[in-house]
C-alpha cells in the first residue's frame, strides 16, 4: 500500500478530513489532494458530502473493504518475516470487560510483554457490551467480555471461572451474618453494577432459576465499577454482588466480609469474543497465550 491509501483508509475511519490530518500530521489541504489524486486515479468518487458531513459512497465502502483486507495482509506478511528472524512485533489492541480489566488480565499483559517485548499493546475497558460494540466496529482486535447473552455475529471462547458472590462492609451489620436467604435478598440494602455491565446480567440470569426478577431486589444504588462498589460498603449498611476474583486482597486484610446466599451460586465464564473468521497473527498468539496461563 502507498501513502495515499492510508490516508483514505484514515478518513475513511474518520469520516472526517480534518480529523485525518491531525491524526497524520499533515495538513487538510493534503489530505484532500491525496484523496483526489486516488479518486482520479480508480475514476469514480468515493466521498460524498452532505451538509457538514461526508460519507462513504458506494464505491467508496467497496475500496474501504479491500483496502483494510490489504493493510491487514501487509501487517501479516511483517508479523511473519518478523518470525522467520525471531522477533514478533506489531500492534495489538485488547477491549475487556470491567471485572476482568481490573483484576485478570493486567497480570497476563504483563507477562505476555515480557515473552514479546515488540508487540505494542493496548488495553481498552468498558462493560461487555460497550466492548462488544468496540469489536465489531474494528476497534479492537481482541475482546475479553463477562456476559452470558451471544451475538450471532461473534464468536465466544470460554478462558476462565469466576463466581459471583455476597459481600459487605465489616462494620455492617450484615457483616456478622455467615448465611443469607434468597428472599433476604428482596429485604436487604444492596449494590449492583450498571445495566449493560455482564455481573448484572448474569446475576438476572441466576435468579431467574428461582423464578426472581431482579427488579425485585431492594437495589439502592447501581455503580459503574467494582472499585467503586467495594469502597462504598465502609459506609453502607448493606451488601453487594460482585466479582470473587475482585475482592482477594480485601478478604485478605479483613475489609470486607463474604456471605453464603443459600441454595444460590452465580458461577459465569469469562470469555473471548472475536469476529468470525481467520485473525491476526497476534490475536492469535495472544489468545494461545491466555488460554495456556496459569491463573
Amino acid at each position: 500500500m502507498d501513502y495515499r491509501d492510508n490516508v483514505f483508509l484514515t478518513v475513511a475511519e474518520n469520516l472526517s478530513f480534518t480529523k485525518a490530518a491531525e491524526e497524520l500530521f499533515i495538513s487538510q489541504p493534503a489530505v484532500t489532494k491525496h484523496i483526489k489524486e486516488l479518486e482520479n486515479k480508480l475514476k469514480i468518487p468515493l466521498f460524498i458530502r452532505k451538509g457538514n458531513k461526508i460519507y462513504l459512497t458506494k464505491a467508496g465502502k467497496l475500496t474501504y473493504h479491500y483496502f483494510k483486507g490489504i493493510k491487514q495482509e501487509y501487517n501479516e506478511l511483517n508479523f511473519k518475516l518478523a518470525r522467520i528472524n525471531d522477533t514478533y512485533n506489531g500492534v495489538l489492541k485488547i477491549g475487556a470487560s470491567s471485572t476482568i480489566s481490573q483484576y485478570i488480565i493486567p497480570k497476563v499483559i504483563v507477562a505476555f510483554h515480557k515473552h514479546y517485548p515488540k508487540i505494542e499493546l493496548y488495553l481498552i475497558n468498558g462493560n461487555s457490551l460497550e466492548i462488544e460494540q468496540k469489536l465489531l466496529e474494528d476497534e479492537i482486535d481482541f475482546a475479553l467480555v463477562e456476559n452470558e447473552s451471544s451475538q450471532t455475529n461473534i464468536k465466544y471462547i470460554n478462558f476462565l471461572e469466576d463466581e459471583i458472590v455476597a459481600v459487605s462492609g465489616i462494620h455492617s451489620v450484615y457483616a456478622k451474618k455467615k448465611m443469607l436467604t434468597i428472599a433476604d435478598l428482596q429485604e436487604i440494602p444492596i449494590i449492583l453494577r450498571e445495566k449493560g455491565s455482564g455481573t448484572l446480567e448474569v446475576i438476572q440470569k441466576s435468579l431467574n432459576k428461582h423464578n426472581l426478577n431482579i427488579d425485585k431486589l431492594n437495589i439502592l444504588i447501581h455503580l459503574g465499577s467494582t472499585e467503586s462498589i467495594k469502597n462504598s460498603l465502609q459506609e453502607f449498611d448493606g451488601i453487594a454482588l460482585i466479582s470473587e476474583k475482585s475482592i482477594e486482597k480485601e478478604l485478605q486484610i479483613k475489609t470486607i466480609n463474604k456471605i453464603q446466599i443459600k441454595n444460590l451460586s452465580i458461577i459465569r465464564k469469562y470469555r473471548i469474543a472475536l469476529h468470525y473468521g481467520p485473525i491476526s497473527s497476534t490475536a492469535e498468539l495472544f489468545q494461545k497465550f491466555l488460554i495456556s496461563y496459569n491463573f
